[in-house]
Order: C-alpha cells, then structure tokens, then sequence
C-alpha cells in the first residue's frame, strides 16, 4: 500500500519527509543563487534525471543544462517550495514526492528594454512538482520531475529563437523571441 506514511514509526517517516524538504529546498536556493560549479547537480539529482518542464523533456545532463539556462534568462528569481508530501513504503530506496512552488522571476532589463514600456519587471509562477526520488548512498536524489503551472502573472521571457522554436513545437503556442 502507497501512503503518505513511510512505516508503523511516525519518527521514521518525519526523517524521510525532513531529508527529501531539506533537499528540495537546497536545490530552490542553489537555482536562486545560481550555484552551478563543476558537479552541483549531484547533490540533488541521479544521474539519469528526466525533467519535464513546459518547455519539454530532457534527460541528464542535458536535463540540468536546460534548468541553469532557465533561470539564466533573468536578472534574479525566488523559489519557494511549500506542502511536502513524500510517499513510500517501509524501507524503500525510492519515494513519490509532491510540493508546490511559488517562483518569483525578474526580467533582465534587456528583455524590458525588447518589450517596451509599461513592461512587467515580474513573471510568476504558481506550481505543483510531482518527483520520483531514490535513496542512493550520498542520499536521497530526484531521479524524475515534473513541474506543472497551475497559475501564471506576467509575462514569460523573451526566448532564443531555438528555444521558441521548441515550445512552438511542444505546445502550438507562439512564445516571445528576442534577445535573452
């Protein structure tokens, strides 16, 4: 049985829950500090991630490489991550985890400048991650996950034209294209 608590030990299941928050909230703060040396994705992530972000797929490296441009294209972001619900079985080494996101993004000046006046300096997101985490011998790391926008307030941001291209093509919607 799948449930939200991890053994008969209610201790058991806080020390899973804390660790996986703990780790979460790591990842949050390194986006948002962009902490992106040699190897940081290794204390967050397996080495066969698969993300899903509405910008597509990717796996890997590959996987990483699209979250450091993500957050690349502004001046400076907030992520925060509330209601941890983490699902797994006594002495499993993998766990079903959900949180919801608030992520604050401020636009680069060059993309207000691309839009012109009366430009939203703000793009906010509202979300739900659903990951799939494994217990490995460093700890627990995301080895799935997938970010889903519930509500969006501003604008997203002016996009490469090769990255447009590939949301036009995931989605069927036209994205802004411009300068990063």
């Amino acid at each position: 049985m799948n449930r939200t608590s991890t053994t008969t030990d209610p201790q058991d299941h806080f020390e899973v829950t804390a660790l996986i928050a703990a780790l979460i909230s790591g990842f949050f703060r390194a986006l948002d500090e962009r902490r992106f040396d040699d190897g940081w994705a290794d204390a967050y992530f397996t080495d066969d991630l698969r993300a899903t972000t509405p910008l597509g797929v990717a796996e890997g490296a590959e996987a990483v490489r699209h979250m450091e441009e993500a957050v690349g294209r502004f001046a400076a972001t907030l992520h925060l991550s509330s209601d941890v619900l983490v699902r797994t079985e006594p002495g499993a080494r993998t766990a079903d985890v959900s949180w919801n996101a608030h992520m604050t993004h401020v636009h680069r000046d060059s993309t207000l400048r691309t839009r012109g006046e009366g430009a939203e300096p703000l793009f906010t997101v509202g979300g739900v991650y659903e990951a799939r985490l494994r217990r490995t011998d460093s700890g627990w790391r995301i080895s799935r996950m997938a970010v889903r926008a519930v509500w969006t307030t501003g604008q997203p941001p002016v996009l490469p034209a090769d990255t447009a291209a590939r949301v036009r093509e995931l989605t069927g919607a036209d994205a802004p294209v411009g300068p990063a």
